[in-house]
């Protein structure tokens, strides 16, 4: 959902088909006594031996302070990790109540929580619930049948285009990901299909183009919704703050960006052959941040990035995607806000959502082009640190004052992305705004996750100690030793999150850990570097980068074992 859970009961109750689902519509009119609550439990995700689940809960009762579903499976299924709810098991039965943050529940409000669980043999849905003993989806004889919403007509805009939906897996990554030893636990996941330079859009090297894609998008549709996810990463003088993605456009070359760049990809996307598709796509990664953190004389200032500051083509550029990918029905467009790690300082936060408003209204396109922010796409920051927050102290000390979170406001994604969302809407965005979190290679699994908080010996014994993250230090981006994978592509997993997604496909490098010629304007950057010692970027620390790199989204088999084999949830 973009904004609220209520709005995400109507959009989670019309589709259960391909990702299976025990809808139960909510009431409408008289109806609305009728039925004392209503349940949504539906497959987000199957795979050999495990599944994701999300749970939309609508009460039509008394309002509630506190609240507690149950049901029991048929099968063997037990759960081993979930989400905005407290979940135990005992035998068959599931017990889900909520947290703290959580427990109000009005009439005819909803809560909605999720989870991973394993099974074997048949994966049976539930078909009995009950919200505080009360069992829900039963006309209790107030009178009146459920009446659920109609379907959405093909090509209409839709709050969140991920509730509901399949999402597209793409052929030529899950290829890969399937010919690695122990690939095939995730070879089947949905992932981001870069368009990362003019060749890319008809298939460069042999590989599949724009066309190809949303072909083969409409092979795996069947009947039901799909979303297939594309990242649009091509502007003049692209990546002016690091090296290993550099681009194949000079700083001036706005108007092959447009017309040779953009101009392609909207013509296609717009063919009415895919109007019944889901389109979302990810908006040039790490351009609009930069200009906030890495221009404008701050001290992290550099020359490339004060010149696309100052011809304001990373802004132009942005403007006249969303403008023209924005007037096709069936797109939804998602600017990157990089992440919190980047973002999260007051100096940086404010005016990096003004300046996403500033190209979201240049060059023609309006707030109502974008459906929302992604952030984590080319970043590791872990989805959520429970063992620390930015408001604890050790020994009068605040956690803000640690060295590891250096006074950011924020510790991890989810919460900086809640955060965001209410920043941009006071820059001028709708409150419907949502936000995409990458969690593709954020898990920080494996022996290295700590179980628990920290010492208190010291404020930074205490976060360094129980932080997942298990980065030599937060500014390192390329390639990161430890990193393991996150949460699996899910939609509607917390408040204002639209999706987790894995939008940078994991396996794909970050960049070369040496200097490689090529035809793609693709430089080095010591931050790929094993070994480097840093900078005041990274705090003169080591770069963490794994060894032997390839070129930035060349196969990097070391790295995809590392990250399956740090995967958290485990595979």
């Amino acid at each position: 959902m973009r904004s609220t859970r209520t709005a995400l009961f109507a959009a989670l109750a019309l589709v259960a088909a391909g990702t299976g689902g025990v809808v139960a519509a909510g009431p409408a009119g008289a109806a609305a006594a009728a039925v004392p609550c209503t349940v949504d439990y539906k497959l987000q995700n199957q795979w050999s031996g495990g599944f994701t689940a999300a749970v939309t809960v609508t009460n039509n009762g008394a309002a509630k302070s506190s609240w507690a579903v149950k049901w029991s499976y048929a099968g063997n299924q037990k759960v081993t990790s979930g989400w905005n709810a407290r979940l135990s098991q005992s035998g068959a039965a599931v017990t889900a109540a909520n947290e703290a943050y959580n427990g109000s529940l009005a009439t005819g409000g909803s809560i909605s929580f999720g989870f991973n669980a394993t099974y074997s043999g048949t994966n049976a849905l539930p078909t009995a619930f009950t919200l505080d003993g009360v069992t829900c989806n039963v006309d209790d004889g107030g009178g009146g049948d459920p009446d659920p919403d109609p379907e959405p007509e093909p090509g209409t805009r839709v709050d969140n285009p991920y509730a509901g939906a399949k999402v597209y897996v793409n052929p030529e990554w899950s290829a890969r990901a399937a010919a690695e030893p122990g690939g095939s636990r995730v070879s089947n996941q949905p992932t981001g299909v870069w368009l990362d330079r003019i060749a890319a859009i008809n298939g460069a090297n042999g590989g599949m183009g724009l066309r190809a894609h949303l072909d083969e998008a409409l092979k795996q549709k069947g009947s039901g919704e799909l979303v297939v996810q594309f990242v649009v990463y091509d502007l003049p003088g692209r990546d002016c703050a690091a090296l290993a993605s550099n681009g194949e456009l000079g700083p001036t070359e706005i108007d092959r960006y447009k017309k040779e760049f953009i101009d392609p990809i909207a013509a296609i996307m717009a063919d009415s052959k895919y109007a019944g598709l889901r389109i979302v796509n990810t908006i040039e990664v790490d351009s609009l941040p930069n200009l906030v953190t890495n221009a404008g004389g701050t001290n992290t200032s550099t020359p490339q990035c004060e010149t696309m500051k100052q011809n304001g083509n990373y802004v132009k550029g942005v403007g006249y995607a969303l403008n023209k990918l924005g007037a096709i029905p069936n797109v939804y467009n998602y600017i990157d806000a990089a992440h919190h790690g980047w973002i999260g300082w007051d100096s940086n936060f404010t005016p990096t959502a003004k300046i996403i408003h500033e190209a979201a209204t240049a060059e023609g396109a309006t707030v109502d082009d974008v459906a929302g922010v992604i952030l984590n796409t080319a970043n590791y920051s872990a989805l959520k640190e429970n063992n620390f927050s930015v408001g604890d102290t050790v020994n009068g000390q605040p956690v803000r004052q640690s060295k590891w979170v250096d006074w950011n406001q924020y510790v991890d994604e989810l919460s900086f992305a809640q955060g965001f969302r209410q920043e941009l809407v006071k820059a001028g965005f709708r409150s419907d705004i949502g936000a995409l979190i990458d969690t593709s290679r954020n898990g920080w699994g494996g022996s290295a996750r700590p179980a628990g908080p920290g010492p208190k010996t010291s404020v930074d014994d205490y976060v360094n100690g129980g932080r997942y993250d298990r980065r030599i230090h937060p500014g390192n981006w390329c390639n990161q030793s430890g990193a393991g994978l996150g949460e699996r592509p899910q939609a509607s997993p917390a408040s204002g999150i639209d999706a987790y997604v894995w939008m940078k496909p994991p396996g794909e490098s970050d960049g070369a850990s040496q200097q490689i010629p090529n035809d793609e304007g693709k430089g080095f950057d010591r931050m790929c570097d094993p070994t480097y010692t840093g900078n005041a970027l990274n705090g003169n620390n080591m770069s963490g980068a794994l060894p032997n790199a390839p070129l930035s989204g060349k196969w990097f088999s070391a790295q995809f074992q590392e990250l399956m084999r740090n995967a958290y949830p485990a595979l």
